[in-house]
């Protein structure tokens, strides 16, 4: 995900308009890292961006004066009501275009994290409305993230991690990691994909691999590791 520091260009949707690129990027990384922790560190934002913590922070104090954040040195940051409005503007974006182009272009589901995070900026208010008509106004993008309402608002049940599931026990997968392509291959070639069936098997001791079975058949058994085990949540 390329995001700038400096200004960039203004986007032409009505409810993200006089907002920057960059500003809506790091809005988005802090309301997503927000659902594991508050307030978010300028180290998580860091690394989850791959800037040096003097960036994050001189961006940090940019969205405090705009009233996006409320920013402590330090204690962390926590999007205002403001600045999560634009956050969960900007993702219902991604999101509804991952499944568009998963759904209506035939785009391979490791891919079109990289497309959405492009279009996501310029997506206006009529086609993203469009888009989710098409769509039949879904809950959930193709990885299994909630899609967030037109009024902001998210739906999203409990669920735990598959690593968390006893030997012998099923659960049907609620969402998949979606930030490594080569990892979603791998899940979209096994079967591993929201709404499958799992049953955990087998678990190799000293929190080694899980042994999982995918459908009825023995034949549909795989290995994963448990930090990927660990990401996949189920219910």
């Amino acid at each position: 995900m390329m995001i700038r520091a400096d200004d960039a260009p203004r986007t032409d949707t009505e409810g993200l308009r006089g907002t920057t690129h960059a500003v809506q990027d790091y809005l988005k990384i802090v309301y997503k890292l927000q659902q594991r922790e508050r307030p978010v560190s300028t180290m998580a934002i860091a690394e989850r961006l791959g800037f040096s913590s003097a960036a994050v922070s001189k961006m940090l104090r940019h969205l405090a004066a705009l009233q996006l954040v409320e920013h402590n040195r330090y204690q962390g940051v926590e999007l205002t009501e403001s600045g999560e409005k634009i956050a969960l503007e900007v993702i219902r974006h991604h999101r509804l275009l991952e499944l568009y182009l998963v759904e209506a272009l035939g785009l391979p589901w490791d891919r079109v994290d990289a497309e959405a995070e492009v279009l996501e900026h310029v997506l206006s208010e009529d086609v993203e409305e469009r888009i989710a008509t098409l769509l039949g106004h879904p809950t959930r993008d193709p990885h299994g993230d909630p899609i967030p309402d037109r009024d902001g608002s998210v739906v999203d049940q409990a669920h735990q991690s598959l690593a968390e599931v006893p030997v012998g026990g099923q659960r049907r997968v609620v969402r998949v990691p979606d930030r490594d392509p080569r990892l979603l291959r791998y899940l979209g070639e096994i079967g591993l994909v929201p709404e499958a069936e799992v049953r955990v098997v087998r678990r190799e001791p000293l929190d080694g691999p899980l042994h999982i079975q995918l459908g009825d058949t023995p034949t549909q058994q795989h290995i994963i590791g448990r930090d990927v085990a660990e990401r996949i949540a189920v219910s």
